[in-house]
């Protein structure tokens, strides 16, 4: 993007916004930014790491914006963030080390299972609101975690989607506490994905720049109204977006 268009530059910042706050609210803002950043001409790999970088900001939002509902929780989130960050450390790895063409091969399945995922919300949420549960259960939360935080290293995309369904079927607290879990271990693997691709990943920090604020701005909006602000549409614009990116590439 040495030279962007007037339009690019609305696109792009417009949906950074709305993906800063799909986020906070249901997860898969990536699918929104992952496709335009396609659209506007750039290969899937730089696509991936500049989209991961420029996610970054609408965590941080999010996070400060969620401080609350996160007191209480230091044990959880401390093991937890440990086991994201080593998580993401690999995903990142194995993005910068597999030759592309791996990348080529598997985003597109990535893609869909991620929004596949997504659609699947709803449903995953009203069945682990029945379980019973009295504690977590580390011995499975943390390695599910894990497994998590390094597809988020590697691709990310809905990452907080499969964040929130590992924690409410693995965590024992009410779902907005554990939506700000979800917020904050994003917040943990996109700070690792973030340092690691700025030193060795192509990242294209003109749209870095164009998507970030507005990122950062959605993030801290979208948490503010994740509690009253119905879902639906949004969620299934994302998967119907999603499924045809992911059909794009499997086409290309």
């Amino acid at each position: 993007m040495s030279d962007p268009s007037v339009l690019q530059i609305v696109l792009l910042a417009a949906l950074g916004l709305l993906a800063g706050a799909v986020n906070a609210v249901a997860g898969g803002g990536s699918l929104i930014v992952f496709p335009a950043l396609l659209a506007v001409g750039m290969p899937p790999l730089p696509a991936n790491v500049t989209n991961s970088v420029a996610q970054w900001p609408g965590y941080a939002g999010s996070t400060v914006n969620a401080r609350n509902e996160l007191r209480g929780q230091r044990r959880r989130l401390i093991s937890t963030s440990i086991v994201a960050a080593l998580g993401s450390a690999l995903g990142c790895g194995l993005l910068l080390i597999l030759p592309q063409s791996v990348f080529d091969a598997v985003v597109p399945v990535l893609v869909l299972l991620a929004s596949l995922t997504l659609g699947a919300q709803p449903w995953i949420k009203k069945w682990t609101g029945r379980s019973e549960r009295t504690a977590d259960n580390p011995k499975v939360l943390l390695p599910t975690i894990f497994v998590a935080a390094v597809y988020g290293g590697y691709f990310g995309g809905a990452l907080g989607v499969v964040l929130i369904a590992v924690l409410s079927l693995l965590a024992h607290d009410t779902l907005q506490r554990l939506n700000a879990v979800k917020v904050l271990l994003s917040l943990v693997t996109s700070t690792v994905t973030v340092i690691l691709f700025a030193l060795f990943a192509p990242v294209d920090w003109l749209a870095v720049l164009l998507l970030a604020p507005t990122t950062l701005i959605g993030g801290f909006l979208g948490m503010a109204v994740a509690k009253k602000m119905p879902d639906g549409v949004l969620r299934w614009s994302v998967v119907v977006l999603g499924v045809a990116v992911a059909i794009y590439l499997f086409l290309r």
